[in-house]
């Protein structure tokens, strides 16, 4: 079966953080794929501790940026797939076909996963960084002053 370059793409972006896009590509057998989920499910669980014990627990400002970063790279891994040359795409994935076969090609739905991918998992990946170093750098400025004491 021919493997659309369009389709991983749009895979990578929505499915990234469970490995949706290895999946299709590899097989439910994918290690990687199944791995993709641990960090995400470790990022909800930060999300889960923050909801419960509030933005003070220093668990959740470690855990929740799992969860940014496996959404920025299932959207690093859609520009990957999108980007490539369909030959290269074809060679790789649909070895059988000829190299400008269509599964490989580029076309305006592919162009939409790119400029998405682009846009959230640039948002994400700076709002994960962002809440993790303001988080670290708070806990620091307290223990600084509570020995200062």
């Amino acid at each position: 079966m021919n493997k659309n370059k369009t389709g991983a793409a749009w895979l990578a972006f929505l499915g990234g953080p469970i490995g949706l896009h290895r999946f299709y590509l590899h097989g439910m057998r994918d290690v990687w794929g199944w791995l993709f989920s641990i960090p995400t499910a470790l990022g909800l669980y930060g999300i889960e501790r923050v909801q419960q014990l509030g933005l003070d627990d220093h668990q959740s400002w470690v855990l929740i940026p799992f969860l940014g970063l496996t959404i920025a790279a299932g959207a690093l891994t859609a520009l990957v797939y999108g980007l490539m040359a369909p030959e290269k795409w074809n060679a790789r994935y649909n070895p059988g076909s000829a190299a400008d076969a269509a599964p490989g090609q580029t076309n305006w739905l592919t162009v939409g996963a790119l400029v998405c991918a682009l846009f959230v998992g640039t948002a994400t990946l700076m709002a994960s960084l962002a809440f993790s170093f303001q988080r670290y750098f708070e806990y620091q400025t307290e223990a600084v002053k509570t020995t200062a004491n």
